[in-house]
């Protein structure tokens, strides 16, 4: 049922971010925007970390930099600031878990847990760097559906051995058709789009049938928004390393 409820809203977000890519300038810095804001809300209470409002503030804050940065920053270089933001988001959590003082519960938790999130938050960037990209337009497209067969595949009540390889390979096969009908990549650069994507997102499925116990509703929107933006610097940088 957790699986179920974090896929459908991944869904969601990600037909989100493929429509904002076709919308016009702007839009996708919100869409950026309010995706920070809700992996960083959610991302502590899925951790079920303490200090969850200011952790949620440094992951928010973070990516809504990096999604400001790289709709703004000249060409080529997209996400030149992103890497500042991160170390900067990555400091403030430590600078946090100092400020709570010795002895707190769950302080290595905490910190490597929430430095997962700073990063997940601002490599979400590469979703608006792969719009102002002068690669291959329908990358964002292409990336994405790949992107939604591994999260309907998620959606299986299955255990993940079948789940997961089965995910992976639908993604890898869905990439290259998509590619054929909506663009010229070619088979070979599609299919490695697919495989990546299904690779990570379902990786992230694993994640939430690990967890014990039941998941309140920013716990669900963390993860199912967080992962759907991280990979947008996949899709990003494969457009720009390995097919443009």
């Amino acid at each position: 049922m957790k699986s179920w409820n974090i896929g459908v809203v991944g869904l969601a977000t990600l037909a989100v971010i493929v429509a904002g890519s076709y919308a016009p300038d702007g839009v996708m810095v919100g869409v950026g925007i309010v995706a920070a804001a809700a992996t960083g809300i959610g991302w502590p209470h899925f951790l079920a970390v303490p200090a969850k409002k200011t952790l949620a503030a440094v992951i928010a804050l973070s990516g809504m930099g990096s999604a400001v940065a790289a709709a703004y920053a000249p060409a080529p270089g997209f996400l030149d600031y992103v890497p500042a933001f991160i170390a900067a988001g990555v400091i403030a959590v430590f600078i946090v878990q100092l400020v709570r003082g010795t002895g707190q519960a769950q302080r290595l938790e905490s910190t490597l847990g929430s430095c997962a999130g700073v990063l997940l938050s601002c490599l979400g960037a590469g979703w608006i760097a792969s719009v102002r990209f002068n690669g291959v337009q329908e990358m964002v497209l292409v990336a994405g559906l790949s992107a939604a067969v591994a999260l309907l595949s998620g959606l299986l009540r299955w255990p993940d051995r079948i789940v997961a390889p089965l995910g992976i390979a639908a993604a890898g096969l869905v990439a290259p058709l998509a590619g054929l009908v909506f663009s010229n990549i070619s088979v070979a650069a599609a299919a490695v789009v697919g495989v990546v994507m299904g690779s990570v997102l379902l990786s992230f499925r694993r994640m939430v049938t690990l967890r014990p116990g039941r998941l309140n509703l920013a716990a669900v929107l963390g993860m199912g928004v967080a992962p759907v933006w991280a990979v947008g610097s996949l899709c990003y940088f494969i457009d720009k390393l390995l097919i443009y």
